[in-house]
């Protein structure tokens, strides 16, 4: 990472600045502007996040909102209501309050005699889900926008829900949401009112969860900030980026296919970070990468950055199956359009003897999974974390119906979304299947190319539950994610097929036999002919940041990922341990300049048997510390989820300590019926 120190404008940087609300409410901002921004105004560039810019996001937002002042922008990073600094309360994520706040925030900043009257919004996960939903909104100074590693649609393509499946995700995310929720306003910032103000917030804190798991279908609640709905509904240009090791990528494709505004899609190998931080490698210069899209759109700038392709991805090619990657080897193409004319469809039949470019005679294959195949699946969303990446696939294949196509003759590059139908039924009136494309060397390793789920009871669509006849064949559509890949010469194409993915998804209430019926299914491939124009793409900038945020470990963290196996009672245990958090690794941190320590550890396990789906059980406990002199706050959460066969069971605790004292105490209990699930 190239660090500069001598940015082309001197910077003037705001701790804290208060924007206004319509209702009262004040919001806490952090700022960078040019030193001269007041005599020669500049676009901002907004950032809206829950996260926190006084502390838990400083480091992040330290490296790079002063990158853009220097180059001549207002770089604004804003809590969102009832986070951080801000007053108010925060009840879900990606509400109406949240989006009207955010159309005020964009107002005050395009008045502002240090801007121009144009704004742009950027953000990475919430704040590109956000930036998304309120450019929806239609804001009059919002000139464009920069989504990051987000979605278009909130049910069938985020944490809560996957193919109509819930993942345990949304157990894992609403807990974090519980404890971050729960961190009160720094002293320094709000004065003696911060008690009061945390403790109104203690009150108020949901357990998100609850409402997610209350609507299993797509209903009104997700079609909400999903912006899919009405892609016409955004009226300023475009730039959305995804990584291959996030859970979020193809979002970019269906933006770029639904949107009829000027717009550009990036998908790099990465995890859930910003480009300029991306792992895993190669990380690009991504701020010069906004800067450009910033400089046409915000300055009018005719730098050319609309007539390059509009998208760029890297097609992957093979590595040998890890939990993590520093990089991936391969190389960056492009395409003018997306759709691509370029890709062609290549059809490979499901057949009893393995893939084949011809249908064989059909045959019905049985099969029930152990309920533990997918323990080599990684996370849903990796954050660059050893061990979240997908591992050697043979153990989950042991577990699973498994077709090869011979060793290829010539190499095989894909682009897009492979798409797999199945004539298939089961023996039970709840299930899905997990479906996963992989790429086999000759040595017999097995990495996964990408997967899709299939909740059967939506297999009309997601908004309507078809209950399941056992026994009764159908035919059923599974579109995995969008991927780029090149199976190499000698290498084997491989579909898997299971009725369970854990700890991925929740499971059917009853182990499940799957019958399919070979001969009569299919794959199609996105097959993409290679480009003598990739070889002629512009080099992406190195990556480049502002000064580093200066810190102190003021203890190591620890990280563990295990799997335990019972012989005694058979029983699984996926356990992740995180003495450091989501923060930067270390278990206990001094943020040097504000003199404040911070300290998260993680412990997460989830518990199945290989014959039973009733046993499974997931645990949470997270500790969250804020420290400075005197002053000390700490945090305790711990929620778990069972279920029998027609309930989901949920139970969720929080404590709150100011010094010894513990101030608040609660516990959140949820009996929800399963509904096709």
């Amino acid at each position: 990472m190239r660090i500069d120190t001598a940015l082309p404008r001197p910077v003037r940087h705001i701790e804290n600045l208060w924007i206004p609300l319509a209702d009262g409410t004040r919001l806490a901002a952090r700022a960078w502007l040019p030193e001269d921004a007041e005599s020669n105004p500049v676009p901002a560039i907004l950032e809206y996040i829950p996260y926190r810019k006084r502390d838990y996001m400083r480091g992040r937002d330290q490296a790079m909102h002063p990158w853009f002042a220097g180059h001549g922008y207002a770089a604004v990073r804003v809590d969102m209501r009832g986070s951080g600094e801000s007053d108010g309360l925060m009840h879900d994520e990606y509400t109406k309050q949240e989006h009207d706040d955010a159309l005020g925030v964009i107002a005050w900043l395009a008045a502002q005699p240090w801007c121009t009257g144009k704004v742009g919004m950027m953000g990475k996960s919430w704040g590109g889900f956000n930036a998304l939903q309120v450019a929806a909104r239609r804001p009059p100074a919002l000139g464009a926008i920069v989504t990051v590693m987000s979605t278009d649609d909130r049910y069938a393509d985020d944490i809560h829900y996957l193919g109509g499946c819930l993942l345990n995700d949304n157990l894992m995310w609403g807990t974090v949401m519980l404890i971050f929720s729960a961190r009160p306003s720094d002293p320094a910032i709000v004065g003696e009112g911060w008690r009061a103000q945390w403790l109104e917030r203690l009150e108020a804190n949901p357990f998100l969860p609850d409402p997610w798991l209350r609507h299993q279908w797509r209903d009104g609640y997700w079609k909400h900030g999903s912006v899919c709905e009405d892609f016409g509904a955004i009226q300023c240009p475009v730039f959305a980026v995804g990584g291959w090791a996030d859970g979020y990528s193809n979002a970019v494709f269906r933006l770029l296919a639904g949107l009829s505004v000027p717009r550009k899609g990036l998908v790099g190998p990465w995890a859930h970070l910003y480009p300029q931080d991306g792992v895993p490698g190669p990380a690009i210069g991504f701020l010069q990468e906004c800067k450009r899209w910033w400089d046409h759109w915000l300055k009018g700038e005719a730098n050319g950055v609309m007539d390059e392709p509009t998208l760029r991805v890297w097609q992957q090619d093979w590595a040998p199956p890890a939990g993590f990657h520093a990089a991936m080897p391969g190389r960056w193409i492009a395409e003018p359009v997306w759709p691509t004319p370029r890709t062609r469809p290549r059809t490979l039949h499901v057949n009893a003897d393995g893939l084949a470019d011809a249908p064989g005679p059909e045959r019905a294959l049985a099969h029930r999974s152990p309920e533990t195949v997918g323990l080599a699946g990684g996370d849903f969303s990796g954050f660059a974390i050893v061990g979240d990446m997908p591992t050697d696939q043979r153990a989950d294949d042991g577990g699973s119906l498994v077709f090869d196509g011979p060793p290829l003759d010539e190499a095989v590059a894909i682009l897009g979304a492979p798409v797999v139908e199945l004539a298939l039924a089961v023996d039970r009136p709840s299930a899905f299947v997990a479906v996963r494309l992989c790429d086999v060397a000759p040595d017999g390793q097995v990495a996964r190319v990408t997967y899709g789920l299939a909740n059967l009871s939506h297999r009309d669509n997601h908004g309507t539950v078809v209950p399941i006849v056992p026994g009764q064949r159908m035919t059923v559509r599974v579109q995995l994610n969008d991927a780029s890949h090149v199976f190499a010469t000698g290498h084997r194409i491989r579909l898997a097929v299971s009725t369970a993915y854990w700890p991925l998804v929740w499971p059917s209430p009853q182990p499940v036999t799957l019958t399919l019926f070979a001969g009569a299914g299919r794959v199609t491939l996105p097959v993409r002919a290679a480009d003598q124009a990739d070889d002629r793409l512009r080099a992406f900038d190195p990556p480049a940041c502002a000064p580093r945020l200066k810190t102190t470990t003021v203890r190591p963290g620890r990280y563990e990922r295990t799997i335990h196996h019972d012989l005694a009672t058979g029983e699984v245990a996926y356990r992740v341990y995180n003495d450091g958090g989501l923060f930067d690794g270390a278990a206990e941190t001094l943020i040097d300049e504000i003199g404040l320590t911070l300290g998260h550890t993680i412990d997460r396990v989830m518990t199945i048997h290989p014959d039973d789906p009733l046993c499974a059980s997931h645990y949470i406990e997270h500790e969250y510390t804020m420290a400075r002199g005197d002053w000390r706050i700490r945090l305790k959460a711990r929620t778990r989820m069972w279920s029998d066969a027609t309930t989901f069971h949920m139970v969720a605790e929080l404590d709150a300590y100011d010094g010894e004292a513990r101030v608040f105490s609660r516990e959140w209990t949820s009996a929800i019926p399963r509904d096709g699930m």
